[in-house]
């Protein structure tokens, strides 16, 4: 057995890829996925039903609602963007989500006894939320060794590992598939058809379409009629 790591695991494209990448570096992963309302919940089902194939040890599924916070398309009766990335931060941004999310995470690493936990941001390709940058990251990690028992107690030290925060999706995705990661097991789209396809239109699915063709791979999931790999 190796060492003991909790993976933030939403069932997407970033995020098992770094499911991936723990267990190539030996970790033991602890997949943790929440269910907080969001509309593309199509990724969620595939995380249940991927977790433990994609190597997972255990997966723990945190439910809350944040849909009672709003103020994210995500959440609320906010209509999703299609008309391509810009340079503001957009609506699809969920207010203090990986602080939330790393926050439940640090939780069942202390119980776990597990001192690291990998989260796969990216500040190259993706939509600009401030909660994926690399100064954001050593600030939480700097918390966390003060706002736990076992860090003040000394009993180890806390790293948050961010394997993916300076890829291209394009080398994000050429790193999973040489680990072999099935990526028509994974789903990107933030506002999928009652089916489960992807738009091909809103910033995710935008971001992951750029990043296989830069990778020279054809993207293996669905996409509605007429998609747009524009960015």
């Amino acid at each position: 057995m190796g060492k003991k790591a909790v993976v933030l695991y939403s069932g997407g494209l970033d995020s098992t890829t770094c499911l991936a990448i723990a267990r190539a570096e030996g970790y033991d992963p602890y997949a943790m996925s929440f269910s907080y309302g969001q509309r593309h919940s199509v990724e969620l089902e595939l995380a249940r039903r991927n977790a433990r194939p994609m190597g997972a040890v255990d997966h723990l599924v945190v439910e809350f609602d944040y849909r009672l916070v709003g103020g994210s398309a995500l959440t609320g009766d906010i209509a999703v963007p299609k008309e391509g990335v810009g340079s503001d931060i957009p609506v699809t941004y969920v207010p203090a989500r990986n602080t939330v999310f790393l926050s439940f995470a640090l939780g069942w690493a202390e119980v776990l006894g597990a001192f690291d936990i990998f989260i796969g941001v990216n500040a190259l390709d993706y939509s600009g939320y401030p909660d994926c940058r690399p100064e954001y990251i050593a600030a939480f990690e700097a918390m966390a060794n003060l706002a736990t028992k076992a860090g003040v107690e000394g009993a180890g030290r806390f790293t948050i590992h961010t394997p993916l925060i300076s890829l291209t999706k394009a080398e994000i995705i050429r790193k999973g598939l040489s680990l072999g990661v099935d990526y028509g097991r994974t789903h990107s789209c933030y506002d999928p058809t009652p089916e489960g396809l992807s738009c091909g239109l809103c910033d995710s699915c935008r971001l992951r379409l750029k990043g296989f063709a830069e990778a020279g791979v054809n993207d293996p999931v669905a996409y509605v009629a007429g998609k747009n790999s524009d960015v």
